[in-house]
């Protein structure tokens, strides 16, 4: 009995150190495929876009259009850059004229102003190369320019008489800051960005608004 006891009381301790160690070896063998599928799903998912995507070049068609029936309006050309479709740097180069004249007052501005802004989009949408982008942005603007200011003569209200009133060539420079939404949207043909260097007709379409 004693013996047969001690057998029985053995065997079950064997029994148990090995049902310990197949549980550790699932444990391991769970671990080690779960690090296995992470390390296939970041491989799969890694982003092999090339950093540069090709470039868009754009101008302003409203601008002239201003020119013809206001007495303001700018041309506008602009050169923007893609990056791995989520970062694109902008430049942009702007000749601005107004010659607007104060029915009331009868004050006349004349100025031509060349400008210059430079800045970033973002492509805030989660599938980056899709073919329609959101974007959000900023700008910095640089302009130096001279302007002229003519008006009929003023009353001098202590010693009567007209004083004459204006100027002409006053130099004058501005900075500005600016922030950007948009979008780009295709309505036809190819893909834009399809090659590395193309001119997209939804950024010419986005300048134009």
């Amino acid at each position: 009995m004693g013996i047969t006891k001690a057998v029985s009381l053995e065997m079950t301790k064997a029994v148990e150190k090995g049902a310990f160690l197949l549980a550790c070896l699932l444990m391991l063998g769970g671990a080690s495929a779960n690090a296995q599928n992470q390390k296939k799903m970041a491989t799969v998912e890694k982003d092999t876009i090339p950093l540069f995507r090709g470039i868009a070049v754009g101008v302003d068609v409203i601008g002239p259009v201003q020119l013809m029936v206001s007495d303001y309006g700018q041309y506008e050309a602009s050169l923007r850059v893609n990056l791995k479709d989520k970062y694109y740097p902008v430049f942009e180069l702007g000749y601005g004229k107004a010659d607007a004249s104060d029915e009331s007052t009868k004050i006349n501005y004349k100025t031509s102003a060349p400008y210059a802004r430079i800045g970033i989009d973002w492509n805030l949408l989660k599938n980056k190369h899709d073919d329609y982008r959101l974007f959000g942005g900023f700008r910095y603007g640089f302009t130096s320019f001279k302007y002229d200011v003519t008006s009929p003569p003023i009353k001098d209200p202590v010693w009567g008489g007209d004083v004459p009133y204006g100027a002409e060539g006053v130099k004058s420079n501005y900075h500005w800051l600016e922030g950007v939404f948009g979008v780009d949207a295709k309505i036809w043909g190819p893909s834009a960005w399809d090659g590395a260097s193309n001119t997209s007709a939804d950024w010419l379409r986005r300048m134009a608004k």
